[in-house]
C-alpha cells in the first residue's frame, strides 16, 4: 500500500477509543458481577432508545434488566452515573464495531487505490461504485442498526445538556472521522480531515432523515446525487 495511508490504521485508532473509555459506576468484583451491571446498562440502553434518557430511573431499569432495585443503586449511586454508564457502554461497543468495519475495509481500500490509477472511464466507474457503497451502507444502518443510530441521536442530545457526557460524544465523533479520513487519503485528498467531516456529516443527515422518514421511503437518487457530486470535487471529475 502506498505511503500515503500508511498511518495509525482507523481499527487500531477505533480500538484506543474503546480501551480509553472511562465508567462512573462501582466496579464489578466478579464476571457474574460484571454480566448483572452489564445487564443492567443494556436495559437502560433499551428504555433510553424507546422512552428517551428522561424515562431512566432506578425502578424503571431494575424492572427492565429482571434485577432486583437494590442492584441498580449499589452500582451507580445516581440516575447520573448510570446515564452516563450507558453511553459509555455504547461508545466502547461501537469503538469495537467500527475498529472491525475498517479492518475488513482494507482491501477495498486497496482496490479503490488501484482504480485511481486507471483512464478516465474507469475512475468515474469507481466513482460510482464508491457511492453505491455509501448508500448501501446507509441503508443497512438503518435496516440492522436502528437502534444504535437512536442512541446516537440520544447521546447527542444529552451531551447538549450533560457536560459530563462532552468527552464521550467527542470520542463517539472521532472513531466515525478517523476511517473516512483514511478514506480520503486514498483519494488523494489534499484536506483529509475536513473531507472525512463533511462526509460524516452527509451521513449522518442522511441516516437522520432515514429515521424520520423510515428506510422504505429514503429517497436513494437524491442520496446518491449529493454524494455523486461531492466525490466529483474531491475527485476532479
Amino acid at each position: 500500500m502506498s505511503e500515503k495511508i500508511k498511518k495509525p490504521s482507523a481499527s487500531q485508532v477505533a480500538s484506543d477509543v474503546a480501551d480509553s473509555v472511562q465508567y462512573q459506576g462501582r466496579k464489578a468484583a466478579r464476571q457474574g458481577s460484571e454480566q448483572r451491571r452489564q445487564a443492567i446498562l443494556d436495559a437502560a440502553m433499551r428504555i433510553i432508545v424507546r422512552d428517551g434518557v428522561r424515562a431512566v430511573r432506578h425502578r424503571a431499569v431494575a424492572s427492565e434488566a429482571a434485577v432486583p432495585l437494590s442492584a441498580t443503586t449499589y452500582y451507580f449511586k445516581d440516575i447520573n452515573d448510570l446515564i452516563t454508564d450507558t453511553f459509555a457502554l455504547f461508545v466502547e461497543r461501537s469503538a469495537a464495531a467500527m475498529s472491525a468495519f475498517w479492518a475488513n475495509a482494507e482491501q477495498q481500500l486497496r482496490q479503490i487505490e488501484v482504480g485511481l490509477g486507471q483512464d478516465l472511464e474507469s475512475r468515474r466507474q469507481l466513482l460510482e461504485q464508491i457511492v453505491d457503497m455509501a448508500v448501501a451502507y446507509v441503508c443497512a444502518q438503518l435496516s440492522g442498526n436502528r437502534d444504535s443510530l437512536l442512541a446516537e441521536q440520544a447521546l447527542r442530545l444529552e451531551a447538549l445538556l450533560n457536560p459530563g457526557l462532552l468527552a464521550l460524544a467527542n470520542a463517539h465523533r472521532k472513531i466515525l472521522y478517523q476511517g473516512v479520513d483514511r478514506f480520503f487519503l486514498v483519494l488523494g485528498s489534499q484536506q483529509p480531515d475536513e473531507d472525512a467531516k463533511v462526509l460524516t456529516g452527509m451521513i449522518l443527515q442522511m441516516e437522520y432523515q432515514g429515521l424520520l422518514d423510515g428506510v422504505d421511503d429514503l429517497n436513494l437518487d437524491e442520496m446518491r446525487g449529493l454524494l455523486r457530486r461531492y466525490l466529483r470535487l474531491v475527485m476532479g471529475l
